[in-house]
């Protein structure tokens, strides 16, 4: 039988497009977004994503069915590592975190995002299709990110202005969130990128050379020196509204608002674990909470390491589970304590993991995974769990996977992006995402 990406791929693009009008396209048709600014407004969401690299297991969050499991995996568990919380988490992985955002109502998670319409386990395909948030089999990599669109949309409807200080950032470099296709964005809406250090990538070090001896010996000595800013009025000049000409510009933006974050001190019995993931999420929250225009900070998991858990995964698993359910529950309580109901923290990535503990003791490739989405009472309702798994093995070849139980409510990894269309106004995000609607089941209080 010929496979379905075989058949596309022998087609004409005619005969595809006519199939598939949307694939490839990027383009947003600002007529056909149904925009609300009085939801915008109303929320005034914040938004910090957390893409788990790698395809995390979603064993941390959903232990439920480790009984079966054990009687039919290749390899046994070690139960004594495997603890199951009051809700089914891994304890030792994050769950006794879990259990106590979830107990106040910072958390909720989706144990049933199930990639179903497209199959594939490739770790490239799936990132680039669930960080631009659309099904496009024959090209993944074609079209605008998620955070691209949203901008695009926002830049368009007016709500995000070119005086908007820094309303995209990233702390892991241009993601597929931020590719932009054919979109034709304005400089000041591609991503500015900051550090859990706070250093601007921009900087212009202090250099005598530079500077005459009067401003060098002045106390306090200029931030930037006469010949450096003739040199700055120059590049602009002559490099006009040119890529490279945002350097230049984010330079100077960038250097006094990271003077004005960096002095921003912790409220009183908040703290955060001393490693790189813990002191990005410290960043990333303190820029929300002291800059109302940020709408959306990606920050990938770099320092908790990548989640490709093929060998050895239950120990390494669990203790980067611990490490970022920690550092979430610190952020949502440092969020808290600003009394910032707005800011909310996106927990995914492109797919879940077989369950089969293999000879390497690790785990393959699955298609589902858990969605964790923390804070943002202002517009989300606290639902808890949502989701319930079964069993289902395939044949001999020691593939074990969870799936969505019949009856239970399950979704697509596009249903997220169009969860993050929705909270910022969007209400009909199903026409971005090739036709899936947001996460439902009550998560959205309008």
């Amino acid at each position: 039988m010929i496979s379905r990406r075989v058949f596309l791929q022998g087609m004409s693009l005619m005969a595809i497009s006519a199939l598939f009008p949307t694939i490839g396209r990027s383009s947003v048709d600002i007529s056909t977004i149904e925009f609300d600014s009085n939801i915008y407004n109303n929320n005034q969401a914040q938004t910090i994503i957390i893409y788990l690299y790698g395809g995390a297991s979603e064993l941390g969050g959903n232990l439920t069915n480790i009984e079966e499991i054990q009687t039919k995996s290749q390899n046994k568990y070690y139960l004594n590592d495997l603890t199951k919380t009051e809700n089914n988490f891994w304890e030792q992985a994050g769950g006794k975190e879990m259990e106590e955002m979830l107990s106040v109502g910072d958390m909720n998670i989706f144990r049933t995002c199930y990639r179903k319409a497209n199959t594939t386990k490739s770790h490239g395909e799936c990132t680039a299709e669930n960080q631009r948030g659309r099904m496009n089999k024959l090209e993944p990599d074609a079209g605008a990110g998620i955070i691209a669109t949203l901008s695009d949309i926002l830049y368009k409807k007016g709500v995000v202005t070119s005086d908007s200080k820094l309303p995209f950032l990233t702390m892991e470099g241009e993601s597929n969130f931020f590719a932009i296709g054919d979109l034709n964005l304005p400089s000041f809406l591609r991503p500015s990128a900051l550090n859990e250090n706070l250093s601007n990538p921009y900087e212009r070090r202090k250099i005598y050379e530079t500077y005459q001896r009067d401003e060098w010996n002045s106390d306090p000595r200029p931030k930037d020196s006469d010949l450096s800013i003739k040199f700055d009025e120059m590049a602009k000049e002559i490099n006009g509204e040119s890529k490279i000409q945002d350097a230049f510009d984010k330079r100077a933006t960038l250097d006094n608002f990271i003077t004005n974050i960096g002095s921003k001190e912790l409220p009183e019995g908040i703290s955060y674990d001393n490693n790189t993931f813990a002191k990005k999420l410290k960043v990333a929250v303190t820029v929300l909470a002291n800059n109302p225009d940020t709408k959306i900070i990606s920050i990938g998991s770099g320092g908790l390491g990548g989640w490709d858990d093929h060998s050895d995964a239950v120990r390494n698993y669990s203790n980067r589970m611990k490490r970022l359910m920690s550092a979430i529950k610190d952020a949502i309580s440092h969020a808290k304590a600003l009394n910032k109901d707005n800011i909310n923290i996106i927990v995914f990535a492109e797919f879940g993991r077989n369950v089969n503990l293999n000879d390497a003791e690790g785990w393959d490739h699955g298609n589902n995974q858990n969605v964790y989405i923390f804070g943002g009472k202002r517009y989300f309702n606290h639902l808890g769990v949502v989701g319930e798994t079964e069993l289902e093995p395939m044949g001999s070849n020691h593939r074990l996977y969870l799936k969505p139980k019949d009856n239970s409510y399950w979704f697509e990894p596009y249903s997220i992006a169009a969860t993050i269309y929705k909270m910022y106004g969007i209400k009909n995000p199903e026409v971005l995402t090739g036709g899936y609607d947001a996460i439902d089941a009550g998560l959205f209080k309008v």
